[in-house]
């Protein structure tokens, strides 16, 4: 028997935020990338210059187009990509 994929219409597809481009003003990102992670300002640093970067793993879709739009407000580009489950449903 195949394998069948589903997915429901009310399920929340979980979303990954990815860093495309930090702009001219890297710090700033930087502290934009600190406050949605938690991470050290050096660490942030870090992930806004090694790109492409994803900063926000797995999140409802509401919380990554806020992210993302955060990360616009300072001049980087960033967007926002559907995370597909990977789990099998078995008949």
């Amino acid at each position: 028997m195949a394998d069948e994929y589903f997915l429901l219409v009310c399920d929340d597809v979980p979303h990954d935020v990815v860093l495309t481009d930090p702009g001219i003003r890297v710090l700033d990102v930087a502290r934009v990338v600190r406050r949605l992670t938690g991470l050290s300002l050096w660490r942030s640093k870090d992930l806004a210059t090694q790109l492409p970067a994803v900063i926000l793993v797995g999140v409802p879709q509401e919380d990554a187009e806020a992210a993302a739009t955060a990360l616009r407000e300072v001049g980087a580009q960033a967007e926002v990509r559907d995370r597909p489950e990977t789990g099998v449903l078995e008949s």
